[in-house]
């Protein structure tokens, strides 16, 4: 394995452990949402329609309760009439039915229009958000494309995830969905209270005396639930990364058998997950059960109070119908604004995630006049290359190589030493902090990233397929690549055979992991892509390691070939593989302590011998007579 991706992995978590939880705060709430605003920029105009849709709908809505009002204290009226007339013995007037058929004719078109302009405000909303969500997916995308991969190196690859894919998903949910719910709320707010000001200012009072005492309760209650809301995520998060880590490695857990460790850890965590949801959703469930008895109080209240002024003739029997119902409107805008404000705080939270992304430092921008290489060569030379992870700590120092082309060089040494960082650099993955790189003479910081990469071809120990057919996996060696050219790359390569004995051949579709063919023909398909690649310079990273030996003997055959004529850098973890190789670059702590041939490094005695001998002990000769025939011979 890679230094790079064993420091990706070790940094790595279970994907969606990074992502925001719910009461999540930001850290700079008013930075963040200007900067979030700002991106609505580009459509304030139509923000305005949707602002203004939203109150003429809202409007129209608001209105009903009270023409409502009117068709019921005329049908009082008339009630009251008939029974006056029947008392005192006189001709009974007739209900104005023609009045009321007016008033539900307006209603009705009332209500049509507020759902109108409820459905265009949705519309437009969705139009926008999706446009703003569309941008910041390419922004992000097109940014994580221009981070150099220290960055990758320093963050969780789960934790990218969450921002890319969770943190945008939930600012895409609150523009699509709350924000609109809370401009309805806020003018339902407004209009309710214009409305209930209009029939009694005393009953208006009587309702917002009520709001305190709801918002006191909800606000200890919320307290409390956050907190539990909080275990909740923690365990989830937990139970998650170990679900995940059981199925993953599954194998490993029936082949030591701990499946009953594993279902014993699982059921402690699901215990407390019960225990942390159950009183994370009790104490929340009680926030609406307590809001609707104080709620139901005052409406007790608006009506023992309302009753008085209709028997005193202050105000109708409909206005107080059309009281009740505004009431009622009154207090449910006001707990989804509440709602919708911790929300918001969670949105911040996600875009403050995805703006941290945004806002780190990219790789260093490329030269205006790039230097284009036609036709490589192979020459490598490192002159006087220094480099640090860290500023202020170095790992190489006046690192000197000369890499005639077509030479094989073989880089070996301890974990750590180095080994893939040289290739790093070389590749620009890194900026070296002194020093030059050249390529056929010319400095790799003249030339553009894109364009010397294509002088290289890589052979990694951990294979990358992608879910797709064996056919576009070894095309994505080559641009354009036709149907004969990506045969003859699997043929040179030893895998035409195996690919055509699979039911679909070429068509073939490699799953998620490529776990349906085995390692070494996954290696295999890595070869014929750099094959088909055609690089003048090629890195392999140990790439026989983990395979058996048939197949090991088809994958040496095949690098033999795709080496020749070749630049080749070769990271070796098993001495045994780099014998003949021209030149062996012994690193440690970042430096190259020894240099020379396998048999001149093994008579000098040094480092590179105790490393040879270390992985070919007594043992091992023992166990295998071809190794000390190896070493007899050596």
């Amino acid at each position: 394995m890679s230094d790079s991706s064993r420091r990706g992995r070790m940094r790595g978590g279970p994907m969606g452990m990074g992502m925001s939880t719910p009461g999540e705060k930001a850290k700079d709430f008013r930075k963040t949402f200007s900067r979030l605003i700002t991106l609505l920029k580009p459509a304030y105009v139509k923000l305005i329609t949707i602002i203004a849709f939203a109150i003429l709908s809202t409007a129209f809505s608001i209105v009903g309760p009270k023409i409502l009002g009117k068709v019921t204290t005329s049908l009082i009226n008339s009630i009251m009439a008939k029974f006056l007339a029947f008392r005192y013995h006189q001709p009974s007037p007739s209900v104005d039915f023609p009045y009321i058929e007016k008033i539900i004719f307006i209603l009705i078109g009332l209500y049509l229009a507020s759902a109108l302009f409820s459905f265009i405000q949705q519309y437009i909303m969705a139009g926008v958000a999706q446009s703003v969500v569309k941008k910041m997916r390419r922004d992000v995308n097109e940014k994580l494309s221009r981070l150099p991969l220290i960055f990758f190196d320093n963050h969780a690859h789960g934790d990218v995830m969450s921002r890319v894919t969770n943190d945008i998903d939930t600012i895409s949910t609150t523009l699509q969905q709350s924000l609109t719910q809370l401009i309805t709320s806020v003018a339902t707010i407004i209009g309710v209270i214009i409305m209930m000001l209009s029939i009694s200012p005393l009953l208006t009072l009587v309702t917002i005396i009520t709001l305190p005492i709801s918002f006191t309760a909800t606000k200890n209650i919320v307290k409390k639930s956050q907190k539990n809301f909080a275990a909740q995520q923690k365990e989830l998060g937990i139970i998650n990364s170990h679900v995940e880590e059981m199925f993953t490695g599954h194998v490993i857990v029936k082949s030591f058998r701990r499946e009953k460790a594993s279902l014993e850890k699982f059921n402690e965590t699901n215990d407390r997950l019960y225990s942390a949801s159950w009183r994370a959703q009790f104490v929340s469930g009680i926030i609406m059960p307590i809001m609707s008895f104080i709620n139901n109080i005052g409406y007790v209240i608006i009506c023992v109070v309302g009753g008085i002024l209709v028997t005193r003739g202050f105000i109708t029997l409909g206005d107080i119908q059309a009281f009740i119902q505004y009431s009622r409107q009154f207090t449910y805008p006001i707990a989804q604004t509440a709602n919708i404000a911790n929300i918001l705080q969670s949105t911040i939270a996600s875009a403050e995630r995805v703006f941290e992304i945004l806002d780190e430092q990219e790789e260093i921008p490329e030269v205006a006049d790039p230097v284009i290489i036609n036709k490589p060569r192979g020459e490598v030379i490192f002159s006087g290359v220094r480099f640090g992870y860290k500023k202020d700590s170095l790992l190489m120092e006046n690192l000197n190589i000369k890499v005639s082309p077509g030479q094989v060089i073989a880089i070996v040494g301890p974990t750590g030493a180095g080994k893939t960082t040289l290739v790093n650099l070389l590749m620009r993955f890194y900026e070296i902090s002194g020093g030059t790189i050249s390529v056929d003479g010319i400095d790799i910081r003249n030339m553009h990233r894109e364009n010397l990469r294509t002088i290289f071809g890589m052979v990694l120990q951990d294979t990358w397929l992608f879910n797709g057919s064996i056919r576009d996996n070894i095309a994505y060696g080559k641009l354009g690549a036709g149907e004969q050219d990506i045969v003859d790359a699997a043929s040179i390569a030893h895998a035409d055979h195996f690919i055509r004995s699979l039911p679909d051949g070429y068509d073939t579709v490699l799953n998620e992991e490529a776990s349906n063919i085995s390692q070494g023909e996954r290696q295999l398909i890595t070869i014929a892509r750099a094959i088909l690649a055609n690089p003048a310079i090629l890195i392999l990273d140990e790439a026989t390691s983990s395979v058996d030996t048939r197949t090991e003997v088809y994958i040496q055959k095949a690098m033999a070939v795709l080496m020749e004529g070749r630049t080749s850098f070769v990271i070796a973890h098993r001495l045994s593989t780099i014998r003949d190789a021209e030149t062996i670059l012994v690193m440690k702590d970042g430096n190259i302590i020894e240099q020379g041939n396998h048999t001149g490094l093994l008579n000098k005695g040094g480092f590179y011998k105790d490393l040879y001998k270390s992985q070919f002990s007594k043992a091992d000769v023992n166990e295998n007579p071809e190794i000390g025939y190896l070493e007899t011979k050596i």
